[in-house]
């Protein structure tokens, strides 16, 4: 058990210093500026970060996957988007509509009301917001996305919520401009793909019209259907089907003839409506039994934009925002848990507001950027049972949070960016809670936390730079760590019995090469190293079956290392990650089982310009994991296993005949590879084939 995993170890760190010994030999000093150059995934824009700069120049771990990228997945699930990105994984039901929870560094299962909390998600801005025992927290479609952004460790906290342990994931949707050309007025795309396994189906319509120079609409639809997968073996993956319709209307209104001044209104909806579902989304089917289940999340926003070119004093953003996910359970067949299975509309409605500006200097020799802002979240849990439940406690959580993030440029040298925020919790109990107690409700509980963070970079010339940062952060125990009493005689009037505030200290050291014409004139070659350390103290965990439900361990830590490279010509690219994260409970002494093995990732491909081909190769290397002890978590152990993938993709360009037209095949898992990745609970797809067909017309 030790010996692989030691293997794992050693294999990692001579990767890294393989990559450190071959890339600092590169002595070139030609480098243009990113927008000049090839278009590697390290060159790509990071929003979400502060001021917007590439990801090679940002001094924290981060990944940014673009609308081409996304289609080229094919993607069904979030699980298709984030394979590929170091020590990121979907954990639980990874293939299912509705098991989706994301892990990053070894933080989040989804098996726990605390794992939604320390990994922050986003679309367009707004918490996507979750917490049921046994369900995913992420519903929604990746045909509305145009971008993610992935962003690694908790120096995220500033910008996004204190508790951000794990990081912050943001999805951003589609926009009207995004299929509108110059001197068109509307646009009609049509969407159409296949998926072998599990017979599945999508139908997308997108419209986009341009009612005046300063008047732009989206309305975009999905119909996505899937029957149950098969895993290598042919076996069905019981409780696997989904039917899920999705949905966008956007509209965008520009206030002045720079269209600096932007307003933007949307509103989303995401729906699945099954019948036997299997209650457990994140354990082996068959564990709970089944339910039927409608899952809704539903979203609106309003937001305004003032980008203020000429005022460096002003680049404001201000956005209003409804947010509600609820789950209707119905018609239980649970067996000996038939204790859970009472119809119920479990659910989160949250309303928040948020603000920042930026304020922007310059010297003869520097520049700064100075972001402030402000941000209300005001969250509703309910249950809609008859009878109240212990184990899904209703109650409001209200949170005031206040930023500042500066980055100071000098000498187009060194960055620095410190930041640090303040944000105020208050949990208060719903009254159907006295129904548990006798009549006793809980006190309110309240508290402040601090999250500061400091991170560097220094560029020594055009192909070689260093970055490293800390950053502080404190996570709340949520209405369900505070409240829960499943197995209490009537509680106390304050249930959290002295529970504490998880409290985390994160270290970051890295390197970052960049440099062109290496092999051939043009080409682009870039490479990030990143390593971590993460000590987390006051971790809180789940007790089974005794009260109080959730208690603070001690300590624990979380360290690893991620090297991502990418290299890019006119007509050949390729790209790597390397993800490798160790997590140890300090206070038993023993490995935590939230961490998933190391894994190596490895694509290339070929393009055809002047026909608007691509062709494509993906490959996942997966180490063993076997570090957790057997006694305790059996089922989590996996062995080691490698899948590959091929994909073509076809989009002419516009001098083309073809023009408009878009098509993708892939072939995923080409040797039929059995395997189950370490953190879900199912065993992954077998061989897929995926073919996809699209015409967009224009007038």
């Amino acid at each position: 058990m030790a010996n692989s995993m030691g293997i794992s170890i050693r294999a990692g760190l001579v990767m890294a210093l393989c990559a450190t010994t071959s890339m600092t030999s590169i002595t070139r000093a030609n480098a243009q500026d990113a927008s000049e150059r090839g278009a590697t995934l390290l060159q790509r824009l990071i929003l979400g970060a502060g001021k917007e700069k590439v990801a090679i120049d940002t001094p924290q771990a981060v990944t940014a996957l673009e609308q081409e990228e996304l289609d080229d997945k094919q993607a069904t699930t979030a699980s298709d988007i984030v394979k590929a990105v170091p020590n990121v994984s979907i954990a639980g039901g990874a293939n299912r509509a509705l098991g989706q929870s994301f892990n990053i560094r070894g933080i989040g299962k989804g098996e726990a009301a605390a794992d939604e909390g320390r990994i922050i998600v986003n679309v367009d801005g707004v918490p996507q917001f979750y917490e049921q025992y046994r369900m995913g927290g992420f519903f929604n479609d990746p045909e509305l996305f145009k971008r993610v952004e992935i962003l690694r460790g908790p120096a995220s906290s500033t910008l996004y919520g204190s508790g951000a342990l794990g990081g912050v994931v943001n999805f951003t949707t589609k926009d009207a401009s995004d299929f509108l050309e110059d001197g068109e007025s509307g646009s009609l795309k049509l969407k159409s793909s296949y998926d072998s396994n599990p017979n599945g189906y999508l139908l997308s319509g997108i419209l986009a019209l341009r009612m005046s120079e300063n008047a732009e609409f989206l309305f975009a639809g999905n119909y996505r259907a899937a029957q149950e997968f098969k895993d290598g073996n042919g076996d069905k993956i019981e409780g696997s089907e989904f039917v899920t319709p999705n949905g966008i209307a956007k509209g965008t209104f520009y206030l002045d003839d720079e269209q600096e001044q932007i307003v933007r209104l949307s509103y989303s909806q995401f729906t699945s409506d099954q019948k036997d579902q299997a209650y457990s989304q994140l354990q082996p089917t068959g564990f709970f039994g089944n339910v039927d289940r409608v899952v809704n999340n539903r979203q609106a926003q309003i937001s305004y934009e003032n980008a203020a070119s000429d005022n460096p004093w002003l680049d404001l953003k201000v956005s209003l925002s409804y947010n509600n996910i609820t789950n209707e359970q119905t018609n239980s067949d649970l067996g000996a848990f038939s204790s859970i299975g009472q119809d119920s509309l479990y659910g989160y409605e949250s309303y928040q507001f948020l603000a920042e500006n930026t304020f922007e200097w310059e010297g003869e020799n520097f520049e700064n950027y100075l972001t402030i802002g402000g941000q209300i979240i005001r969250q509703n849990r309910t249950t809609g049972t008859k009878d109240p439940l212990g184990h899904h406690p209703e109650g409001t959580d209200t949170q005031v949070g206040f930023f500042a993030q500066n980055e100071f440029i000098w000498n187009e040298r060194l960055t620095l960016i410190p930041g640090i925020r303040f944000d105020y919790q208050m949990l208060t109990a719903a009254d159907t809670l006295g129904g548990l107690t006798g009549g006793v409700l809980p006190e309110d509980n309240s508290d402040i936390a601090i999250s500061p963070k400091i991170a560097a970079l220094y560029e020594f010339n055009d192909n070689f730079s260093i970055f490293g940062s800390y950053a502080h952060t404190q996570r709340f125990p949520s209405l369900d760590e505070i409240y829960s009493n499943d197995f209490s005689a009537p509680a106390p009037p304050n249930y959290s019995l002295g529970l504490s505030k998880e409290k985390s200290n994160n270290f970051e050291l890295g390197f970052v090469v960049s440099t062109t014409d290496l092999a051939v004139e043009g080409d682009s070659f870039d490479l990030k190293t990143t390593a971590f350390y993460n000590k987390i103290d006051d971790l809180i965990v789940r007790q089974r079956n005794q009260y109080p439900q959730y208690v603070n361990i001690g300590e624990a830590e979380i360290y690893g290392v991620e090297v991502e490279a990418a290299y890019d010509t006119e007509r050949f690219f390729a790209n790597a990650g390397f993800g490798l994260t160790v997590g140890q409970d300090l206070t038993a002494g023993t490995a935590l089982t939230t961490v998933a093995p190391p894994e190596v990732t490895v694509g290339a491909g070929f393009r055809m310009p002047d026909r608007g081909l691509t062709f494509g190769w993906d490959g996942r290397f997966v180490f063993d994991q076997k570090r957790v002890e057997l006694a305790a978590a059996d089922q989590l152990r996996s062995d080691g296993f490698n899948t590959q993938d091929l994909y073509v993709s076809w989009r002419p360009d516009d001098e083309s005949q073809f023009k408009g037209w878009e098509g993708a095949f892939r072939v995923e898992n080409i040797f039929n590879t059995q395997y189950r990745d370490f953190l879900a609970n199912d065993n992954g797809k077998g061989r897929t084939f995926k073919l996809t067909l699209a015409k967009e017309f224009g007038w």
